[in-house]
């Protein structure tokens, strides 16, 4: 299993990933309203194939804008991405931590 962090949110990216078998890990910035490409990208994604992540120290997201990030922001971003694919928040969890775990052998 390949891990990608994408810096892209061009459809065409992360159907190509998808296809070679990544996980995609998605950070704070897809909190942020203007950026619309990745808020709409992480809707193609599925959940056993996310993760979540914090982008440390910079780049918190909405609503910690402006301050020192930290791991303990992840779940304002894990809110936000299942807000936008319609999730509930528990049933996100569950899925993107289980990818986690398979991952990185936990």
């Amino acid at each position: 299993m390949t891990l990608l962090r994408p810096i892209s949110s061009d459809p065409i990216a992360i159907r190509q990933a998808l296809e070679r078998g990544w996980v995609l890990s998605i950070a704070g910035p897809v909190t942020f309203p203007k950026n619309t490409e990745l808020r709409e990208a992480v809707t193609r994604i599925p959940a056993d194939r996310l993760m979540v992540e914090t982008d440390a120290p910079y780049l918190a997201p909405v609503p910690m804008r402006g301050k020192r990030n930290q791991p303990a922001f992840v779940a304002h971003t894990l809110e936000c991405i299942a807000g936008l694919r319609g999730d509930d928040v528990a049933d996100l969890d569950r899925a993107t931590t289980a990818t986690a775990a398979r991952v990185f052998g936990w």
